[in-house]
């Protein structure tokens, strides 16, 4: 199922037991078409102390929620609405608002068409070491991890055991009594 909403984005729930209350989105599942909002769908988890250092006790946190049962509010005119798909003057989709059309994407894309405009030279620079920093870490995580090697004495062991089960021991003669 694919969300229009994301993390950060500012909702409010329109069904359920939580109904008219606003929240921030904590997190999102697009796969199973949920989302956590701050403050909303509040349930009590009891939890057991798993070592001498953890506290265990009744904690109160966010339980997630359909996707459907929330509306995106519109940073510009503050209304609920829902999301239309818009392209700008260079061809990029944003997200932007049905009733007043405004663009709903965060402040980081709207800071970077601004320093489109400027084009200054410091910023070019700074766009490129983000995207080589973000390339190395990419990398670094896509890189497989090696298995750790398997000691030589276990294994060693254990080809004797099978080599000794395939051998046959001479009967042992038992003696009686005297």
């Amino acid at each position: 199922m694919n969300s229009n909403l994301r993390t950060g984005d500012l909702v409010k729930v329109i069904a359920g037991a939580d109904k008219g209350k606003t929240g921030v989105i904590i997190a999102s599942d697009a796969q199973r078409g949920r989302v956590t909002v701050e403050g909303v769908n509040v349930v009590t988890k009891h939890t057991k102390p798993r070592s001498q250092k953890d506290r265990g006790g009744i904690k109160k946190e966010s339980a997630s929620i359909d996707v459907s049962n929330v509306l995106i509010v519109c940073p510009s005119c503050g209304k609920t609405t829902r999301i239309a798909h818009k392209t700008d003057d260079k061809g990029v989709k944003h997200r932007a608002c049905k009733k007043c059309g405004a663009f709903m994407d965060g402040e980081k894309k709207v800071r970077a068409a601004k320093s489109d405009k400027k084009e200054s030279k410091s910023t070019v620079k700074a766009t490129k070491v983000d995207t080589e920093s973000k390339e190395k870490a990419t990398a670094k995580k896509a890189a497989p991890k090696k298995a750790a090697p398997k000691s030589t004495k276990a294994a060693s062991s254990t080809a004797e055991k099978m080599a000794g089960s395939t051998r046959r021991k001479a009967p042992v003669a038992k003696s009686q009594g005297k």
